[in-house]
């Protein structure tokens, strides 16, 4: 069974973000085999600070860390502010980023989204995050970037996106999420896993 941990860059209720994970939710939820989607909130984790961190953070901060650390794989979908992460993001990968050494990000299978009610769909707001990946060791997904634009129109149904087209894009984002956090990367490998 793959555990994934969802992870959405807004803290805004309704936000097309949270969507887009809904969606990927309920695409694991009709694939083959056993998979579990977790909701990490950005917006739980108090401002990093380096004395509440040796004081042993706080309950959020140790709860997100050992969700990350016991997971197969984490899915971020963020909205892009003024060409950037939203700062509650940043400010989650550096609590998750510590401490140097012991991060649960570090060789964590990982994969990026956006999602905008703008035409570009927050893509631009993705190199800094995967940068910020990088930089704390996470093993970047290497997939054609999903960015959803005009996500403020798209057709919802409880709570999750009902385009196809779109769908198609995300199911094979997740695909690829399913097969990197299993160590396959054919075509048929991945197949052959999710039967």
């Amino acid at each position: 069974m793959a555990k994934i941990v969802l992870m959405s860059g807004s803290t805004r209720r309704d936000s097309v973000n949270t969507a887009v994970l809904a969606t990927v939710r309920h695409i694991l939820e009709g694939l083959p085999g056993e998979h579990e989607a977790v909701s990490l909130s950005v917006a739980e984790l108090p401002f990093y600070e380096a004395s509440l961190e040796q004081a042993d953070g706080s309950a959020a901060v140790r709860g997100a860390k050992e969700l990350v650390a016991g997971a197969d794989a984490l899915f971020i979908s963020t909205p892009s502010y003024n060409g950037e992460m939203p700062g509650a993001l940043k400010n989650a990968l550096d609590w998750l980023s510590r401490p140097g050494g012991q991060s649960p990000l570090s060789g964590k299978v990982t994969a990026v989204a956006s999602a905008s009610p703008g035409a570009r769909g927050g893509l631009d707001a993705q190199p800094g995050l995967v940068g910020v990946l990088r930089r704390c060791g996470a093993q970047l997904v290497e997939h054609e970037p999903v960015a959803v634009g005009g996500a403020g129109a798209l057709a919802v149904e409880d709570g999750r996106y009902t385009d196809p087209e779109l769908v198609g894009r995300l199911e094979g984002l997740t695909l690829a999420v399913l097969a990197e956090a299993s160590g396959l990367t054919a075509v048929g490998d991945r197949a052959e896993a999710l039967v």
